[in-house]
């Protein structure tokens, strides 16, 4: 099996939940801006629109999307309980990938983090925090993680969370969701994979 990734990208969920589940994999590190591999090949034949991530199956295809790449890695690893088993938690589950792909990731960070999105498009997206990250406010008022234990859901919007202070949000705004971050990042899995894509980040840079 064989990660795709880009230091820091949202591609770190997917090495965050591989570390959980003890799982073997191999590292590829990508220029999203170059859009080539360390050793010079072209990225596009892996990956069509040039993104992070693509996992190369042990089965031989290639998948992409956190929202796909996530729940196979969990089911994957079944011992590692990383996703719920019971349908509606199940599609609980589901509903948090889609709510951090889109209304964070997407919606909130991507413009924020463009160096060539207008002031206009950044400030819209800025709107945004407020109710997306309000909900989040809310729902952490109650519950430790997104479900009733930890979950690929977790990893992916712990690393959509790295990213606020480079798009210029304060989670401190939000105590509970800045709480819930840091209690993320001291779990083994992720201070290991987030050190070791932190050095990656500043040697290319």
């Amino acid at each position: 099996m064989k990660l795709y990734f880009s230091p820091l990208a949202c591609s770190l969920a997917t090495r965050i939940a591989l570390y959980e589940a003890g799982a073997e994999a191999d590292y590829i590190q990508v220029d999203t801006k170059s859009k080539k591999l360390q050793d010079g090949a072209d990225f596009y034949p892996v990956s069509a629109l040039g993104q992070v991530p693509v996992l190369h199956t042990d089965d031989g295809y290639l998948l992409t999307e956190n929202t796909a790449i996530l729940p196979y890695v969990a089911d994957l690893f079944p011992q590692a309980q990383l996703a719920p088993t019971d349908r509606p938690q199940r599609a609980r589950m589901q509903q948090w990938l889609g709510f951090v792909s889109t209304e964070l990731h997407k919606a909130l960070f991507v413009p924020l983090l463009d160096a060539h999105a207008a002031d206009a498009v950044k400030a819209y997206a800025r709107d945004k925090a407020a109710s997306r990250l309000g909900l989040l406010e809310n729902h952490f008022a109650s519950h430790e993680f997104l479900l009733d234990r930890f979950s690929v859901a977790d990893a992916y919007l712990a690393t959509v969370l790295n990213w606020a202070a480079y798009g210029g949000i304060d989670l401190a705004q939000w105590p509970r969701v800045k709480e819930y971050h840091g209690r993320q990042l001291q779990r083994p899995s992720m201070a290991k994979a987030l050190a070791e894509e932190l050095a990656l980040y500043r040697a290319q840079s």
